[in-house]
């Protein structure tokens, strides 16, 4: 209670600017933290939490969630790399109705392949990055070919150049979402990884959503200094379907607001292997991510990640060996950075998207495509905010 108690004295102590909300005012508190002291006493650690408890600024109390175990099988399950969901511990927060925080249910090693996906092959074409409005098609075409050696030798060579992979911010797939229009169309669609999809829908089965489709992902890369901005995820079509987040890497502090920004937001930690779901009254909530912490003795990584992906896989598994070298690549990335992957249903079942007013707007929208995609002057400093921040 001490540390909670100082957290949020602090919070307390930090000067309105003119014009600030309540969420903008915590999250610029968190964004100037000092990690290892007591301010960080109001942020909710679901991986070591006790059920009804009250928390820190925008205090909720702690609450279990509960699964539908029979949706998804042991042997699924460990398809996807997940351990029996009856072994998964679930929680939500009072007056958050939808909400469900699920701490690191992968089984030992298999985030392995998560993260090697992200940095290996989820940045490749034809998928869109934001790399692509400053750089010709045929300069991204296989970031990791390009960076991975950058990457291997980065603790020996510092003061080297940032590789392609390390200025990577954020790669969307399946329905590409348009920055500029806020919207997704049909004619801006390529295959959804297959893997990520299976993923996907195991945890939504879990969370009640059996009939989930990934039919959207946005991947963002954070680095140590990075941050996402206040937003709502609210150009999907259909807003009854959840939003699922998969964090790997370093942690980092993510912000739950209310409908209104002027509702005080709740703070909790996101670690290595964390699965958020936001559905139902908390689908379009407010947002935002103000820090992403370093490891407590330098550059490491988080203890989950040091063990090996083990080699005998199910014979039907979607997950994929990953060898000692490419995983030296993924670790030395993930030594001062994190990935985090938001999958979402875009249409309704039977739904299609509405018809533009004219051919016209139907050309401007199909042109502003990757070669449009811009992260400058964004709320988020690195990373790429999700949509409609």
């Amino acid at each position: 209670m001490g540390k909670m108690a100082a957290a949020l004295g602090s919070v307390a102590t930090l000067a309105t600017e003119p014009g600030e909300d309540a969420f903008r005012k915590l999250f610029r508190f968190y964004r100037q933290i000092r990690p290892g002291t007591a301010d960080l006493g109001g942020v909710i650690d679901f991986s070591a939490t006790h059920t009804s408890r009250d928390t820190g600024p925008g205090a909720h109390k702690v609450v279990r969630s509960q699964l539908n175990v029979s949706s998804v099988s042991e042997h699924d399950a460990r398809r996807a790399g997940l351990q029996p969901v009856s072994k998964w511990r679930a929680y939500g927060l009072e007056g958050y109705p939808g909400f469900i925080f699920i701490p690191n249910p992968f089984l030992p090693g298999y985030q392995w392949h998560w993260v090697k996906q992200c940095l290996k092959f989820y940045s490749q074409k034809p998928n869109v990055c934001n790399l692509d409005k400053h750089m010709a098609n045929e300069e991204t075409q296989d970031l990791w070919e390009q960076s991975k050696e950058f990457l291997r030798c980065k603790e020996m060579n510092k003061r080297r150049p940032r590789s392609l992979l390390e200025k990577l911010r954020w790669v969307t797939l399946g329905y590409h979402y348009n920055w500029d229009s806020k919207k997704y169309s049909a004619d801006h669609y390529t295959p959804f990884p297959s893997d990520l999809a299976f993923l996907s829908e195991q945890v939504a089965a879990a969370c009640g959503f059996q009939d989930f489709r990934a039919e959207a992902g946005i991947l963002n890369y954070y680095h140590l200094d990075s941050t996402l901005g206040i937003h709502v995820d609210r150009s999907e079509l259909d807003h009854s379907k959840p939003l699922l987040s998969f964090s790997f890497g370093q942690s980092a502090i993510f912000l739950l607001g209310g409908l209104q920004r002027d509702e005080t937001p709740t703070a909790m930690f996101m670690h290595s292997g964390d699965i958020m779901v936001m559905s139902g009254s908390s689908r379009l909530l407010n947002h935002a991510v103000p820090r992403v912490l370093p490891h407590p003795e330098g550059e490491g990584l988080p203890r989950c990640l040091e063990t090996p992906l083990p080699a005998d896989l199910p014979r039907d598994s979607v997950v994929e060996p990953c060898s000692v070298q490419d995983w030296q690549v993924c670790s030395n990335y993930l030594k001062t950075a994190r990935v985090n992957m938001t999958v979402r249903q875009v249409l309704a079942t039977d739904e299609d998207f509405p018809l533009e007013p004219t051919e016209e707007n139907k050309r401007d929208l199909s042109s502003s495509g990757s070669c449009r995609l811009d992260d400058h002057n964004s709320q988020i400093k690195r990373a790429r905010p999700n949509p409609d921040s």
